[in-house]
């Protein structure tokens, strides 16, 4: 897996996770499997709409995840 990718719930992370470092851990992930960096304009729409789409997917599952010992985290808004 993309090791820039990092672990966004806690208690790996201190705080909850923000939208932008749940964007970020989105595109890397629509990077490393699209295998490219940067999509060139043809592909650039469905590149964004993938990085979204991985986006809300991971927010939701971070908004779901139940702690062991720990409070369930909400979503970052």
């Amino acid at each position: 897996m993309c090791r820039s990718i990092k672990t966004l719930r806690p208690p790996v992370l201190a705080e909850q996770a923000t939208d932008d470092e749940i964007r970020a851990a989105a595109l890397q992930y629509v990077r490393k499997v699209s295998g490219f960096r940067a999509p060139a304009a043809h592909n650039e729409e469905v590149f964004d709409r993938a990085v979204d789409a991985v986006a809300e997917a991971t927010a939701d599952l971070l908004a779901g995840l139940e702690v062991r010992g720990g409070a369930q985290p909400r979503r970052a808004g």
